[in-house]
């Protein structure tokens, strides 16, 4: 059953991993054809233009090729084995955010194209965003300015003088209450 498992993820960064190297291709090629058909005025491109492009694309090509990396699963050179099937690109945390940052540089790169220079201002999200995660988990209960909810929730469980009782306890209990027979089997043999 692991097995499945690890080719089920296995399969799932091959195509990840095939789209991360069409992604470093293909906004630029969009980009470059896009300037061209819609603003032939800004051929040449201007220095600040092309100092945002390169500012966004270098990070956009770092984070890609740590993502193949990662993710490209390790199979043996001669049967086709499975080795490792690398890290599981689908995972949450800063692989997820790897990604946020990616898709917001094809954006830009494509709406730039598209739309005009005004687009790259999109690109300030990214900081934004992670000025907002550093506040909500880190500075602001520093500062008693937010809880986690998890926090809050058991705040208000302590302050009901209640413990907490999990989703299977309170099924029990409604089943109790209902007279079913295998709650009160159950109950005969605890504690």
């Amino acid at each position: 059953m692991a097995n499945a498992a690890a080719k089920r993820i296995a399969n799932q960064n091959d195509s990840t991993v095939r789209a991360l190297r069409l992604g470093i291709l293909i906004p630029s090629a969009l980009h470059i054809l896009f300037r061209l058909l819609f603003h032939r005025s800004s051929i040449p491109p201007s220095k600040r233009v092309i100092a945002i492009y390169t500012f966004t694309f270098l990070p956009c090509f770092f984070l890609s090729n740590y993502l193949i990396k990662i993710g490209t699963p390790r199979r043996d050179p001669t049967t086709g084995t499975l080795i490792s099937y690398g890290e599981d690109l689908n995972q949450a945390g800063v692989t997820e955010w790897c990604f946020d940052v990616l898709y917001v540089t094809y954006i830009c790169q494509v709406g730039s194209g598209l739309f005009g220079d005004w687009v790259w201002w999109l690109y300030l999200v990214i900081p934004l965003y992670a000025l907002f995660k550093v506040w909500t988990f880190t500075v602001g209960p520093m500062f008693g300015f937010g809880a986690p909810k998890a926090d809050v929730a058991a705040e208000a469980d302590a302050s009901a003088g209640q413990p907490a009782t999990s989703k299977r306890q309170e099924k029990l209990k409604k089943r109790s209450e209902k007279g079913d027979p295998r709650v009160k089997a159950q109950t005969v043999r605890s504690r």
